[in-house]
């Protein structure tokens, strides 16, 4: 397996999540923490790929946005309203049997 998948997080999620997967040992930054809040979703897919981390949202803008084309580095996408429990262990379940580069330019729907 290779390097482990590192999540960005859109401004969307919640904090209960990105506590539970920090809690598991999971790399994460915010939108916040990285100071991007209000950026456009192109700025954020630049911003996440050009650190080789994964999307982690739950705005459909994303999947347009890889529909289109637009190269990113992977984006995680859980429909509004699921449980913050279902959203990490669908998460958990990602980081554990994918790695970064199964993830380059691909989406995984929890």
């Amino acid at each position: 397996m290779g390097r482990k998948i590192r999540l960005y997080t859109d401004e969307h999620v919640a904090k209960a999540v990105v506590r539970g997967l920090r809690q598991r040992g999971v790399d994460v930054l915010t939108v916040l923490e990285a100071g991007m809040i209000g950026a456009l979703d192109e700025a954020h897919i630049r911003r996440a790929g050009n650190e080789d981390r994964v999307i982690f949202t739950q705005d459909d803008d994303f999947l347009r946005l890889h529909a289109a084309g637009v190269d990113h580095a992977g984006i995680i996408y859980a429909p509004q309203p699921t449980s913050v429990q279902n959203i990490i262990r669908g998460l958990m379940l990602i980081h554990q049997v994918l790695d970064a580069e199964e993830m380059r330019g691909h989406v995984e729907f929890l």
